[in-house]
């Protein structure tokens, strides 16, 4: 009977299990028009291998076939199991080439939840039809070259309003964000990074209740601030604002965010102190808030973060504290504490991070020797303590990280000698740095195994006497520098071979060598950017550049010969300077037509002879020229006057016969001209308009043949001798040189040099600098009375109008140009009194009015009872102190302090700043500062720059340059941000 039963129970249960089988709906098959609609898009495109970039990418749609019915089993296709509709289509990585029309059958799949185009080479506008696609959740179309532009942001935001992942990363949307943004509640993750947007982002989408991750990285013209609100809402995970232009200061909210695992703010305008409540963020992995402005100490509750991996604090403006918390962090693999101004030695406390992997703290005041226990950081890859002052040797211990990779010591005390063998041991090591210590580097290589291949090498200043023999084998090498050494000689023949194909930066500037070998008719190096052989003793015709090279300067050897027609290959020149040599011939008319990429153009002090090229391109790039001491003739070229950021011209110490170049006052940056000692002629006449010349400080027309009046229209639109210009404040005149490639990024600039007569004297600048103003009409033929105007130029700091036919007073208003440090009216036929309020001037070191028709008495008291005979000798009728011929009332002369404590600081700051050119002839610890004595220096204002300059060198040279700070300033940087 129980048998029975049991059958009878398991016949039931199979016949329900029948039925319900017979009854069931079978799965459905991928919809035909799906499927049609789905090949037809694959036939819109083509498969090209370099489309994508992940390692992981393959042609997903090359399974896509008539012959396979089922299309829901296609590569990156998902279809709903009920409806069997495609509502997923994942080609992202797959290597699709082409563009996306409007009639794509793409937007014939209606139902797509989900749609992943990126990593591909896609191009073109995004069309209209992906606004059809109304239930779309997660779109992700970066990493192509696609553009929003119609429909824009706002028309996809408007119609696709339940998004809840949304990726446009790369995508040229160029517009501000819609404020409907912070209205999508469902947004989870958005990531809308290097998209070209701008204006103020919406303070709302901070506090979207369930947003996670939110990445608007590298917007430059993107600005806004974190909300206080913004800590209300704790889903955030991932914040990246990296490289925009975010401001204000952190809210204390920000520490409620406690998901976040990640925090990017590199490369921002934040200011503030970092709030202390960022310590309660203790699921965080990535910190970064290098490249902002903020100040405070480094909050000590970061020591709460023991789960962070990353730290980078660079590049903002901490006050020193205690670091001692940092020992805390022994997860972290990378620690970035550049330029936050940390003083003393290194922290002990840093020993404690066994995993740290990337340490950087180059960029500040640190002091002492290097610590042995660096050695015991067994990961780490990367040093870089480069730019401190730190001092002793090179640690032994420094050779047990066999991981490194990278070692940069560079201008630093460093001293002692070091065996290059012992970096060789280091087999992982590409990039050394010991640039601008005061280190002997013994280059003997006697290794018994194969030497690393360095891509980065820095041996400038380390006492080397020859070219190092490991050399001979580097061939992955794209950054040398052995400037600054004791090599001599001439360019071994084995030398064209080191990085022939890799090479972009070599430096070999001072030293003494003095010829190239077997010199090749194009140098070898076909990838080379920057050619450094300045301040040698180079011979014969100049090394001819590959047309990569961008920067090339050749200054201050012997060379000679002319400009061959190579030069005009280089294309993408930025800097050529072949300054300070014995060349020769006329200027290749080619040099004009460079001008479009040519930033700075000096030939100055060779033996070129003709005329200037004639013709520069309407998108001239030029910053400066400079072809003075040459004996060039014919005109200033017009189309000069297309050089519009052009800052400095100097043509002086030629052969040029033109007028005065009143075309060049449409230049809107023009700042210094200097055509001195040449042929012009003629009336300077009157400005065209009122910005004539508008930013002009430094005009320098001395020795030529001009006539007329003074120009008093002129000086009354030099607005930039009127009004301190404070919104730029710089120390010196320079050209931002920095450039980048696909590989690294070069900062440097190149410091404008001006020759100015003073006094019947040359001075030379080597470093110009910027609130500097001279006006120099000395030696030629003007007449007629100083106008008044003169006196509105109240910037100017050394006027000379000496030696011309003037007559008249001198005006009084002279008196009111505060900032006067040098007046030469001599060898005119000036009449009249010297007027009393030139007595006001407290900064006048040279004062000349001899030779003139002057009367009465010499004012007395402030510089007045500086200045000797000679500036008022062939004046018959003056009278007081210091000439002999007394006045009607005796004057006593006021006595000089020994001691002048109330303007020692700032008279010595003046003399220095203007009266003195700097010569920096070193770098790095010990620097001699070479000047040479541009006019009177009393001898108390000598013993206070004694007093406060020490033991520096003073000396009549008045040539050399600093290597390192001015035309090697480049810093050497790869390009680590994704």
């Amino acid at each position: 009977m129980a048998l029975g039963s049991s059958f009878h129970s398991t016949l039931l249960h199979l016949l329900l299990l029948l039925s319900l089988v017979c009854w069931a709906k079978p799965k459905p098959l991928c919809l035909p028009e799906d499927r049609s609609a789905l090949l037809h898009f694959k036939r819109s495109f083509i498969i090209n291998d370099s489309a994508s970039t992940s390692p992981d990418a393959y042609p997903k749609t090359q399974s896509w076939s008539l012959k396979e019915q089922h299309c829901c089993s296609w590569n990156g296709v998902t279809c709903d199991n009920s409806t069997g509709h495609v509502v997923g289509l994942d080609l992202s990585s797959s290597y699709l080439y082409g563009s996306i029309n409007s009639s794509s059958t793409l937007f014939r799949l209606p139902h797509l939840r989900r749609l992943s185009l990126a990593d591909n080479g896609f191009s073109g506008q995004v069309p209209w039809g992906i606004l059809e696609l109304l239930e779309l959740e997660f779109l992700d179309l970066s990493g192509n070259s696609l553009k929003l532009r119609k429909p824009g942001l706002s028309h996809l935001l408007h119609k696709l309003t339940d998004m809840k992942q949304l990726y446009l990363d790369g995508v040229e949307i160029s517009s501000y964000v819609p404020n409907i943004l912070a209205n999508i509640s469902s947004l989870v993750e958005l990531s809308l990074s290097n998209c070209e947007l701008r204006g103020e982002f919406p303070a709302g989408v901070f506090n979207l209740p369930s947003l996670e991750l939110l990445n608007l990285g590298s917007n430059q013209e993107l600005s806004g601030e974190l909300p206080e609100l913004i800590g209300n809402f704790n889903s955030l995970r991932s914040l990246d604002i990296s490289n925009c232009r975010f401001s204000g200061k952190l809210p204390c909210s920000l520490g409620n965010l406690t998901q976040l695992t990640l925090i990017d703010l590199f490369s921002n305008n934040f200011s503030g102190p970092i709030p202390s409540s960022i310590g309660h963020l203790n699921q965080l992995k990535v910190l970064e808030f290098s490249g902002n402005k903020f100040s405070g100490k480094i909050p000590s509750s970061l020591a709460n973060l023991t789960r962070l991996e990353y730290l980078s604090l660079g590049t903002n403006s901490f006050d020193q504290g205690n670091l001692a918390w940092i020992g805390t962090q022994t997860n972290l693999t990378y620690l970035d504490l550049s330029s936050t101004n940390l003083t003393g030695q290194i922290p002990s406390s840093l020993q404690n991070l066994t995993r740290i992997t990337y340490l950087y703290l180059s960029f500040n005041e640190l002091n002492g020797h290097i610590p042995p226990w660096i050695g015991s950081l067994a990961e780490l890859t990367e040093i870089k303590f480069n730019e401190n002052n730190l001092s002793g040797p090179v640690p032994e211990s420094i050779f047990k990280l066999q991981n490194l990779e990278l070692l940069f010591l560079q201008r630093n005390q460093l001293n002692g000698t070091l065996k290059l063998n012992s970096f060789l041991e280091l087999k992982n090591l590409t990039q050394l740095q010991l640039s601008a210590n005061h280190l002997s580097v013994l280059t003997n290589v006697s290794t018994n195994g194969v030497p690393p291949k360095f891509k980065l090498l820095g041996l400038a200043s380390c006492n080397l006497s020859e070219f190092p023999s490991f050399l001979r084998r580097q061939d992955e090498l794209e950054f040398l520098e052995l400037a600054e050494n004791k090599i001599h000689g001439q360019i071994p023949n084995w030398f064209w071979t080191v990085g022939k194909q890799t090479l972009q930066y070599l430096s070999l500037g001072f030293n003494s060598l003095t010829g190239f070998g077997k010199l090749p008719d194009v140098l070898p190096w076909s990838s080379l950017e920057h050619l450094i052989l300045e301040s040698n003793m180079f011979q014969g015709s100049s090394p001819p550049p590959p047309p990569s090279v961008i920067f090339y300067k050749v200054s201050s050897n012997m060379l000679s010969g002319e400009i061959t027609p190579i030069f005009c290959n280089l294309s993408s020149i930025l800097v050529l300077d072949l300054s300070n040599n014995n060349m020769t011939g006329m200027l290749p008319p080619c040099l004009g037509s460079l001008a479009d990429s040519l930033e700075v153009l000096n030939l100055q002090n060779n033996h070129f002879i003709g005329d200037i090229p004639p013709t520069y391109p309407t998108n001239c790039g030029l910053r400066t020229m400079d072809l003075s001491k040459n004996q060039l003739q014919g005109r200033i070229p017009r189309s000069l006057a297309h050089c519009t950021p052009l800052e400095e011209l100097i043509l002086g110490n030629n052969l040029i016969s033109d007028r005065f170049p009143y075309w060049l006052g449409n230049l809107p940056n023009l700042k210094l001209l200097s055509l001195r000692s040449n042929r012009l002629h003629g009336v300077i006449g009157k400005p065209r308009t009122k910005s004539d010349f508008s930013k002009l400080q430094v005009i320098d027309l001395f020795n030529n043949h001009f006539s007329g009046e003074l120009p008093s229209e002129y000086f009354k639109v030099w607005n930039a001798m009127k009004v301190a210009n404070t919104s730029n404040l710089l120390l010196y005149m320079f050209a931002n040189t920095s450039s980048q490639n696909k590989n690294y990024s070069w900062y440097g600039y190149y410091n404008y040099t001006v020759t100015l007569a003073n006094k019947g004297r040359e001075l030379r600048y080597e470093r110009v600098p910027d609130s500097i103003s001279v006006i120099d009409f000395s030696s030629n033929e003007f007449e007629g009375e100083i106008p008044e105007a003169i006196g509105d130029l109240k910037l100017v700091h050394v006027l000379n109008f000496s030696n011309n036919n003037l007559d008249g007073r001198i005006p009084s208003s002279l008196g009111g140009i505060s900032n006067l440090e040098s007046l030469d009216l001599s060898r005119n036929n000036l009449s009249g009194t010297i007027p009393p309020q030139l007595s006001k001037l407290n900064f006048l070191e040279v004062f000349n009015v001899s030779y003139n028709k002057l009367e009465g008495p010499v004012p007395q008291g402030s510089q007045f009872s500086t200045f000797d005979n000679n500036s008022y000798e062939g004046n018959s009728g003056l009278c007081g102190y210091p000439l002999s011929e007394k006045c009607g009332n005796p004057q006593v002369p006021p006595s000089i302090p020994s001691t002048p404590d109330e303007d020692e600081d700032e008279g010595i700051w003046r003399v220095m700043k203007f009266g003195w050119t700097v010569v920096l002839t070193g770098y790095g610890a010990g620097l001699i500062l070479g000047m040479s004595l541009g006019w009177k220096f009393d001898a108390w204002k000598y013993a206070c720059f004694r007093r406060v300059f020490g033991k520096w060198a003073v000396s009549n040279s008045g040539s050399g340059s600093n290597w390192y700070s001015s035309s090697l300033s480049s810093v050497w940087k790869k390009v680590s941000r994704n």
